[in-house]
């Protein structure tokens, strides 16, 4: 009974969200914000920065025990969902299918989620804790082969499940609510459990801005970024003078062009293509660093640095700001940006995630998207990371490249064959610009027309222009310094939809205890307990022979 009565609900819902049109308090708040924060860094750039700064001290330090408690309650959450009583619990009513094929569905959760931070970090990271390793392993010999192990578990705690199980809670919550409930793909009914009707009214509004704010100028820090390291690696691959900014800007078009036309062509079409050329082209570098670098420590440090981060989780989730000074620094420079970094794109890529995941149980929701993920972060930065500490150790002085876009060239630059790898990685990280930014702009739309499945497209391309421009005004007037600025209060947004996480999760917890599936098990067990106490009450009464 209760599929035919969800997809009556859902088709309601999608036809009454398609009729609605655009929410012209989400768009119009939205817009002005966004020009707000940007007149702000054109006119008085000191003013925004000194206060972003301020802010950004006060999220990643007295509040950095909220980002640390949050995080363990988040992953312990998800894998409730994944495996405990609810774990067979579709994402839409029973029977439903998948839309896509599961490589498609993991290439694009894993293009949208992580993408670039992959290429730029994946020898950086390992490689900065190898050479100045981490508070809680201060015992440890700095660039020794104990290092190594060390930086691949404290790598592996910013990038594996417990950093992965941001994106399945609001991925999943909202593929159950829409998709299962009915409800409009919007971040404000995630909360309609809670606060009813009210999600409907001012509050909703205000959730869905926030979203769209944090996602519009997350997006479009990246691309600012992005176009930098996209410049560098092109002087690097091609041995041509430092671009200017005129040539940027060309290069940020160019890249909008791009993205607008995927974003416009549709998931399928669009992003689902770029998405497996992408895929294939990182398993082909990810392949040739394993064979031409040294491959057999790589063997070795996989499970080693896995085992050491299982080993070392309790140590690793109980740092925090109080341990020490050095700690305090350590967590505000790390582990809390990047929690504040992954709250603050939940909304983006959590909303993404659930439009292509209708049809998948949460255990294969879970599995998939926090433990497959999970498992290619673990290779990738073994790769990239193992061959980066080894060259260090080998007198390459790879740490002596400085930024994380020339330790990845570098790297590459020092395989048999570089240059031809280094230019594959370019055309990497243009394709993953492409398919975030476009995966954000559909997102966008979505919230500002009232949860429409398929946002009119003259929206994507406004949304998708608009990041091009903001990134591109940011590039122009301040270059890294204005989008270090902007990047300092995205994340300091993210510390309301740290509280909205909470929520998401006391509204969701509340509806899977309800669920029609959840209430006929428990129902099952109820009975099979009663049934299994009156026939023990019936052999002790039973009269013996």
């Amino acid at each position: 009974m209760e599929g035919p009565v969800i997809a009556s609900t859902r088709s309601s819902a999608a036809t009454s969200a398609e009729r609605a049109g655009l929410d012209r308090t989400v768009f119009f708040t939205s817009i002005s914000l966004v020009l707000a924060v940007v007149v702000w860094g054109l006119v008085a750039p000191e003013s925004l920065q000194s206060s972003a700064d301020v802010a950004f001290s006060f999220v990643t330090g007295p509040l950095g025990w909220m980002f640390s408690l949050l995080t363990i309650a988040v992953f312990g959450f998800v894998m409730w969902i994944g495996f405990g009583p609810h774990r067979h619990i579709p994402l839409g009513k029973d029977g439903d299918k998948p839309e896509y094929s599961t490589i498609s569905w993991v290439g694009m959760i894993f293009a949208c989620g992580v993408g670039v931070g992959l290429l730029f970090y994946g020898p950086y990271e390992p490689l900065t804790f190898f050479m100045k390793l981490p508070p809680i392993y201060e015992a440890i010999e700095p660039q020794s082969q104990a290092a190594m192990f060390k930086a691949m578990a404290q790598t592996l705690f910013h990038w594996g499940p417990v950093a992965w199980a941001y994106y399945a809670l609001v991925g999943a919550a909202m593929a159950y609510s829409a998709y299962r409930k009915g409800r409009t793909q919007l971040m404000s009914r995630l909360l309609e459990p809670i606060f009813g009707a009210r999600t409907r009214g001012p509050l909703g509004a205000a959730v869905d801005v926030a979203a769209i704010i944090v996602t519009l100028f997350g997006t479009a820090i990246s691309l600012g970024i992005g176009t930098l390291q996209i410049g560098r690696g092109y002087e690097i691959v091609s041995g041509a003078p430092p671009l200017t900014n005129a040539a940027l800007v060309v290069v940020m078009t160019f890249l909008g062009v791009g993205f607008i036309f995927s974003a416009v062509s549709g998931i399928k079409r669009g992003i689902r293509i770029l998405s497996n050329i992408n895929t294939g082209i990182m398993v082909a570098i990810a392949v040739a660093v394993f064979i031409f670098g040294p491959t057999l420590l790589i063997t070795n440090l996989i499970p080693g640095g896995f085992l050491t981060f299982v080993g070392d989780l309790p140590a690793l989730m109980a740092q925090s700001v109080a341990s020490s000074k050095d700690a305090g620094e350590f967590m505000s420079a790390w582990t809390t940006y990047y929690w504040a970094w992954w709250v603050s794109w939940t909304p983006f890529v959590g909303m993404f995630i659930a439009k292509i995941s209708k049809g998948r149980t949460l255990r294969e929701f879970v599995v998939t998207v926090v433990l497959v993920p999970s498992a290619v972060c673990l290779v990738w930065f073994t790769v990239l990371g193992g061959t980066a500490m080894r060259m260090e150790q080998n007198g390459a002085h790879i740490d002596a490249a400085g930024s994380p876009q020339n330790v990845l060239f570098a790297v590459l630059d020092a395989l048999p064959g570089g240059r031809l790898w280094a230019a594959a990685a370019l055309g990497t990280i243009v394709v993953l610009f492409v398919t975030g930014a476009d995966s954000a702009s559909l997102v966008m739309g979505t919230l500002a027309e009232r949860g429409r499945a398929v946002p009119s497209k003259w929206l994507t391309i406004l949304f998708g222009a608009g990041l091009t421009a903001v990134a591109a005004v940011l590039l122009v007037v301040g270059g890294n310094a204005a989008l270090n600025e902007m990047q300092q209060l995205m994340i300091v947004a993210s510390v309301p939809f740290a509280l909205v996480v909470v929520l998401v999760m006391v509204a969701w917890g509340k509806e899977l205890n309800e669920d029609p599936l959840s209430l006929r098990a428990s129902t099952r067990k109820a009975l099979a307990a009663a049934k299994e106490e009156n026939a023990a009450s019936s052999a002790e009464t039973e009269p013996s022979a």
